[in-house]
């Protein structure tokens, strides 16, 4: 998957990842999640961990903007860093989202003008899937915070896992969450 494509070294697996994620529009994801939400899981400056009564609706309203302008950030800083502006051809995301423009681009010249409304379905579908699946991996669970005021290193109990043979099939053990994250 994507997910697993993106916390990988080599350059292939990562433009792969990318390539994925640009087919719903979704090129942020591998910059928040392995920059932020890996750094930030499960503490209030997390906005990929819901909190403990936050229902999925309210969790989106702040997760999908979230993910996209922390990326965004990380980004811009990476590229300041370099000497370049955010709006330079090495931005990841807009590499990302050049693919995604580029892709309906060629799939509204190949069948018409009806796919804008199912590409808007589509990724709007593919946005809340992702967002579910961040939803409940990290529900209200928390790091304390130890005397200096650092976050306790994140272990196997600061995520959710599901056992269940065809939930682990369909979405490639991404329910094994803790694993992932410990």
């Amino acid at each position: 998957t994507a997910h697993e494509l993106g916390h990988k070294n080599s350059a292939l697996e990562k433009a792969l990842a990318k390539i994925v994620l640009a087919v719903p529009g979704y090129g942020h994801f591998s910059l928040d999640h392995n920059r932020g939400h890996h750094r930030d899981v499960s503490t209030p400056e997390d906005h990929a961990s819901s909190r403990m009564g936050e229902s999925i609706y309210r969790f989106a309203l702040r997760e999908i903007p979230g993910s996209f302008l922390n990326a965004w950030r990380m980004e811009k800083e990476r590229l300041e860093n370099r000497g370049r502006p955010a709006w330079h051809p090495n931005n990841q995301i807009l590499q990302s989202y050049a693919l995604t423009l580029a892709l309906a681009i060629m799939l509204i010249a190949a069948f018409g003008w009806l796919m804008i409304p199912f590409l808007l379905v589509h990724n709007a579908f593919a946005y809340f899937m992702l967002t579910s699946a961040n939803y409940v991996e990290h529900y209200g669970l928390l790091r304390e915070r130890d005397e200096n005021g650092r976050y306790e290193r994140c272990e196997p109990h600061h995520s959710w896992n599901s056992n269940y043979t065809v939930s682990n099939l369909v979405i490639f053990n991404l329910q094994r969450h803790s694993d992932h994250h410990a």
